[in-house]
C-alpha cells in the first residue's frame, strides 16, 4: 500500500484557501464604495389576482 503524501495534500489545501481568499478580496474590491446607499434591487412585478364574485 502506498504511503500518503501529506505535504502534497497540505499544499493543495493552502492553494485552494489562497485562491478563495483572493476571489473574496476581488469581490470586495468591486463592491460599491458607499454601502449606506446601495442601489435598490428591482423587485419582480407582482401580478394582481382578481377574484370573481
Amino acid at each position: 500500500m502506498a504511503k500518503p503524501n501529506y505535504s502534497f495534500e497540505k499544499r493543495q489545501r493552502d492553494l485552494a484557501k489562497k485562491a478563495k481568499k483572493e476571489e473574496k478580496r476581488l469581490r470586495k474590491a468591486g463592491a460599491p464604495a458607499n454601502p449606506e446607499n446601495p442601489q435598490p434591487a428591482a423587485a419582480p412585478p407582482v401580478a394582481e389576482v382578481k377574484t370573481v364574485p
